[in-house]
């Protein structure tokens, strides 16, 4: 039965790959013909609410699906209109007033309106919800309160509809990255009759998402969502821009393998690689680096340290742990891809920010801390758990780190590795010694970044808290001249680095495999994409 079981199981993916291609045509060759995009999207979604997913490979498929008031220039990363034709700004930089298009349609054929965003918005920042990234909107007047629990009233924060057209906001304090928050999906509209047909507004888990369900409002809508399979989606008829839309569909295959992945590639099943195999690279830098994509991204690859559990509830511990690892060695020997060693959290030259410390490669120090702590030599140190995501690449980091800390230190670390959406479950429970993570910048800005390790954030998933340091954070927020928030912040990336909650390893860059075929495409650091630029078209043709 065993043996039966498997053989069909091979054969339904190798239909998946194969299905009703010409004699002799890859897949990647009928998509071209068809105008079907296959993209890999490297994990099975955590799921398609754009008010309650937190990763990645959520974002790369929601950007596809809605669209929010603006969207951004690919090349330049400028704002751009989005179903908000324009806007205005006021002097003191408090009220954007944006003016919808009366020809943004959902895909289901009826308007979106001013009152869709405000209808979206309560529902994220709904305390019931429980959304991770509702902290982004609380740059909104009255928003924090509203999501705390501590104003029942949403007609207080400020974001209302004057019109069906015409949407005010109001903002607690001046936030010059704004409308680039915009393109987050945290601030896309939803479809208030068909979730409420699902479910209540603040309702998680209904099956609103569903293909057949699902309304949105982006170039493509939801066709067919097999899970751990495909998601496929067709353009949108009702889109406001449609012209200019030249796929008649995308097609996200959630390929966690990277091996998988890459040699989906390499058959001719996929156009794009949501990542590659770290030890292909240099293969295909000598022998295909037509196809390789290596661009810098605004993002960095860290270890979460679980502070509410001992022995990690002591900052010397977690100083040694970080202290320990060569990231020199990592990038060079492993990684191989351009990227740099971080010795502190916030990218170099975000938005012109300088960090104000480090957690440096110093395996003498990091002795003499783990010694300080009652653990000298790592005797009687407990063995700690390394969790990460289920991926070739993040185990070749963790095996190599795990060295790194039994050579350096004495300590006894077990790997463990868990899907997706379990490996989220874990970290958001705090189940977990210490995690792989990583951070790409929602904004070109350092407080975007340092955030997260606000006392309860959303995305902290640490259990860490410093009253000085969410004072600092406050602050920034609050602070309209550059260079003193610039300094504000730098204080608090000092404490941060100090109380060492996290590891910083390195800041990435992207590395893809992108198909001659794929074109429009323009590399940038945010690794933003907008699938209605994109189109496919053979070398050849």
């Amino acid at each position: 039965m065993r043996s039966i079981v498997l053989c069909c199981l091979a054969a339904g993916i190798a239909a998946l790959f194969l299905t009703a291609c010409e004699p002799g045509e890859t897949r990647v060759e009928r998509g071209t013909r068809e105008g079907i995009l296959h993209w890999g999207n490297s994990a099975e979604p955590q799921g398609l609410d754009p008010h309650v997913v937190t990763g990645v490979p959520e974002h790369m498929i929601l950007v596809a699906l809605f669209e929010g008031l603006v969207i951004m220039d690919p090349e330049t990363l400028e704002p751009a209109p989005g179903v908000a034709e324009s806007w205005e700004i006021s002097d003191d930089d408090l009220v954007y007033t944006f003016h919808l298009r009366d020809d943004a349609r959902w895909s289901n054929g009826d308007p979106v309106t001013a009152h869709d965003f405000v209808y979206a918005w309560n529902r994220i920042l709904s305390p019931a919800l429980g959304s991770e990234y509702a902290y982004m909107l609380h740059c909104i007047e009255n928003a924090e309160a509203y999501n705390e629990g501590d104003l029942e009233d949403f007609g207080e924060v400020g974001a209302q509809a004057l019109d069906d057209q015409t949407l005010e906001v109001t903002l607690e304090h001046p936030t010059p990255y704004f409308l680039s928050l915009q393109i987050h999906y945290t601030f896309f509209p939803v479809h208030q009759d068909s979730i409420e047909a699902f479910g209540a507004m603040d309702e998680r888990g209904t099956p609103w998402t569903r293909a057949g369900n699902m309304v949105s409002n982006g170039p493509f809508e939801l066709a067919d969502w097999r899970p751990n399979q495909v998601i496929r989606t067709v353009a949108n008829e009702h889109y406001w821009d449609a012209e200019t839309v030249r796929l008649n569909g995308v097609n996200f295959y959630p390929i966690d393998d990277l091996q998988t992945e890459e040699r989906s590639f390499r058959g001719g099943e996929l156009h794009w690689t949501g990542d590659m195999p770290i030890n292909r690279i240099d293969w295909y830098r000598e022998n295909r680096p037509e196809v390789l994509e290596i661009n810098p991204y605004l993002g960095t690859y860290y270890f979460r340290f679980n502070v509410t559990r001992p022995p990690l509830d002591d900052a010397r511990v977690r100083r040694a742990l970080a202290m320990a690892i060569d990231r020199e060695a990592i990038v060079e020997n492993i990684t191989r891809a351009d990227e740099q060693p971080a010795a502190h959290l916030t990218p170099p030259d975000t938005e012109g920010f300088l960090p104000g410390a480090e957690l440096p490669h110093d395996v003498e120090r990091a002795q003499e801390l783990l010694a300080e702590a009652g653990y000298p030599g790592g005797e009687g140190l407990p063995p700690l758990d390394l969790l990460y995501n289920t991926s070739e690449n993040h185990r070749m980091i963790a095996q190599a780190i795990q060295n790194m800390w039994r050579t350096n230190l004495g300590a006894n670390v077990n790997l463990l590795n868990q899907e997706w959406s379990v490996y989220l479950s874990s970290m958001s429970n705090l189940d977990y010694d210490i995690a792989r993570s990583g951070w790409i910048g929602d904004v070109n800005d350092p407080i975007n970044f340092l955030e997260c390790f606000v006392t309860d954030g959303g995305n902290n998933r640490t259990g860490y808290s410093s009253e000085e340091y969410d004072g600092l954070i406050a602050a920034a927020r609050r602070e309209a001249d550059p260079e003193r928030r610039s300094e504000i912040l730098r204080d608090a990336e000092i404490i941060l680095m100090e109380d060492a909650p996290i590891a910083p390893l390195y800041f990435y860059t992207r590395k893809n495999l992108r198909s001659p075929d794929l074109r429009g495409f323009e590399p940038n650091i945010r690794g933003y994409v907008n699938y209605k630029f994109l189109y496919l078209e053979a070398e050849d043709g």
